[in-house]
């Protein structure tokens, strides 16, 4: 079931966030940002982590005054992440945190004041070669632009974004990535779609303040999926009023569904009904939380029934089919055992396990005769 994704990438200028490519041919990088008070550098490292732990590529920390610059001069210290500082108005914060070894900056040069100080802020990230991120809010457009359009349109979003672009420009400063959000998936969409074709810096995809994860996961990959089956997006950051690893596992499976990346397990579960022979939803909840921690590509299919369940299973690295008395379990399209119903779970974890660590030794193995 691994194929590449027929899905034909815009073409981009490629940035480094970090060691992070983002653009060009790279994988599309996923992000996520802290919640934590910035200042408080124990909670923010430790949440940073398992952010890391949960296949965050980049994280975005909110730096709003000098205090919490100095800390994150520490957090920087502490965690091996690109880490992006998010910034508004003042800057010198950002002038702070470009000492202090920061990846990316997120700041809209429109929005920090006199010529003098943007000059500032972009001759630095040009000597320590720091990309920035030009971030547009439908909720914080430019007064003049909430005159012009009466209210946030996707070409107001457009006509922002294009303003802080020709301030770059003007400076000769190109290295840098750009995000036109808002919260309605229609004008999200349409506003990156026009400003897909009218630059070629890589494009940061999200939809600003989506909702709690349920209702923002489904907004989510609605309007980010639709972005990105039109080649559209370098980078994701999902915005969920949840836990931030939430994110990270969302933005992971929608890129997953649409073979843009791969990393974990991809299960392939039917909804269940009457037919079932054993508890199928009790038995994904299990093994979902069991094998988070695999990071090995794998398709894993749990059919309950006789139905579907073999031509699923052959097709899966690991596959199980309900079946009476006993349920068949295929590897590798091969029928392998039979498990009964009793400690189903630990019998699938054990095979699963068994059989990405098998994977993993096939991979190295690979990398080192390519070497």
């Amino acid at each position: 079931m691994h194929c590449e994704s027929p899905i034909k990438r815009r073409k981009s200028r490629q940035i480094m966030v970090g060691n992070v490519p983002v653009g060009g041919d790279a994988p599309i990088s996923v992000q996520s940002m802290t919640n934590t008070e910035t200042t408080d550098v124990a909670a923010t490292v430790a949440q940073i982590q398992k952010l890391q732990a949960a296949g965050a590529d980049i994280v975005r920390v909110s730096v709003p005054s000098l205090d919490a610059a100095e800390a994150f001069g520490a957090i920087r210290q502490q965690v091996t992440i690109p880490l992006v500082a998010d910034i508004h108005f003042d800057y010198r914060i950002a002038l702070r945190v470009a000492d202090l070894g920061v990846d990316c900056l997120r700041i809209n040069p429109g929005n920090i004041g006199r010529e003098k100080r943007i000059q500032a802020v972009v001759d630095k990230a040009r000597d320590l070669n720091i990309p920035i991120r030009i971030g547009v809010n439908a909720g914080s457009l430019e007064k003049d632009l909430q005159k012009k359009y009466g209210e946030p349109t996707p070409d107001a979003l457009v006509e922002s974004a294009l303003r802080h672009v020709e301030i770059l420009d003007a400076l000769n400063f190109h290295n840098f990535k750009v995000s036109v959000k808002a919260s309605d998936v229609f004008m999200v969409v349409e506003a990156y779609r026009k400003l897909a074709q009218q630059i070629e810096q890589p494009l940061h995809l999200g939809i600003t303040e989506a909702g709690g994860l349920r209702s923002g996961t489904v907004k989510s990959s609605v309007g980010i999926g639709m972005l990105l089956m039109d080649g559209i997006g370098d980078t994701v950051r999902i915005s969920l009023a949840a836990d931030p690893v939430e994110e990270v596992k969302v933005a992971w499976d929608i890129l997953k569904s649409l073979k843009l990346r791969s990393k974990g397990i991809n299960f392939i579960a039917c909804p269940s009904c009457s037919r079932q022979n054993f508890d199928v939803i009790k038995t994904m909840n299990e093994l979902e939380s069991r094998l988070e921690d695999i990071t090995v590509p794998m398709d894993v299919a749990v059919i309950g029934c006789v139905v579907n369940g073999p031509g699923e299973a052959k097709e899966a690295d690991v596959g199980l089919a309900g079946g009476t008395p006993r349920n068949l379990v295929y590897v590798d399209g091969e029928p392998k055992d039979k498990f009964d119903n009793e400690n189903l779970v630990d019998q699938l974890e054990q095979l699963i396990r068994a059989k990405a660590a098998a994977k993993a030794e096939q991979e190295k193995d690979l990398i080192a005769k390519a070497v």
